[in-house]
């Protein structure tokens, strides 16, 4: 693969909020430490994310000290929100999960509902070693995940996004493009490879941290969500659907699940071991 580098790291402390993007991320078995560890649920118990409620790629999330967040958003003032206490958990549903989650305080669930514009509460995972395993149909005995969509980790390569950008560049919908990384939300981006290289491999090496593909990432709605005004497109979908259509699926990136915990830093070396 050549001079295949890691270009840039991302962070989503809360599911669905504005992340981070770190110079190096300690890797740990369910994913980049302090991803998507907390994440805004509904009065019934379900997941909230983008594909419900856009607005909420306008809120931002920063770790803070301790595994807390510290969020933000135009029109409210910034809040630091604790880890809770472990003391009584909340079911909640996410994507047909059934997954147990300690409830945050008072003051976070207003600034998240008064944000959404709809009763919402913000919930954190304790112990993600235990609440939540990967789809068994793709993982390994053992292995779990965060509130991520199912899978500890995403990667894209740059020049897949710069290829599908030159293809929504000759579909339908032109003037959409060229579209920016953080539609596809990922944990870990690739530069240096062929368009498309990552649909080969199923396990590589980024610095010295290992990982398996576990599958091709399915896309949704989400990817059409202008991550700076919220306003939603046709694309990248529309263009998807026409080149990378795979089982029913529309693709882009692959889900990773680690094989050693470690850091992985920009500028690492990323190489395809098989």
């Amino acid at each position: 693969m050549g001079n295949a580098e890691l270009l840039s790291i991302h962070v989503h402390p809360v599911k669905a909020l504005r992340g981070q993007a770190p110079r190096e991320a300690l890797v740990e078995p369910w994913g980049l430490a302090g991803d998507r560890r907390w994440a805004l649920i509904d009065d019934g118990g379900k997941v909230v994310t983008q594909r419900r409620q856009p607005r909420l790629a306008l809120a931002a999330a920063e770790l803070a000290p301790g595994g807390g967040v510290r969020l933000s958003a135009p029109g409210l003032e910034p809040l630091t929100v604790p880890v809770p206490e472990p003391v009584a958990t909340v079911s909640m549903e996410l994507f047909g999960d059934k997954v147990e989650a300690v409830l945050a305080d008072a003051e976070a669930h207003r600034w998240c509902s008064a944000h959404v514009g709809a009763d919402v509460r913000l919930v954190h995972m304790d112990d993600p070693s235990v609440r939540r395993p990967v789809d068994p149909e793709y993982a390994l005995p053992g292995e779990t995940v965060s509130f991520a969509d199912g899978y500890p980790l995403l990667v894209v390569s740059a020049a897949s996004l710069d290829a599908l950008n030159s293809l929504i560049e000759q579909g339908d919908h032109p003037g959409e493009g060229p579209l920016p990384m953080n539609r596809f939300r990922p944990s870990l981006v690739v530069t240096g490879t062929e368009p498309w290289a990552e649909d080969d491999w199923s396990r590589l090496l980024v610095g010295d941290v290992g990982f398996r593909v576990a599958k091709p990432c399915g896309r949704c709605v989400v990817t059409t969500t202008d991550q700076d005004t919220a306003g939603r497109g046709r694309e990248p979908l529309a263009t998807l659907g026409r080149h990378r259509r795979l089982g029913g699926k529309l693709v882009f990136g692959q889900n990773l699940v680690p094989l050693s915990r470690g850091t992985v830093r920009v500028g690492d070396p990323v190489r395809v071991l098989a």
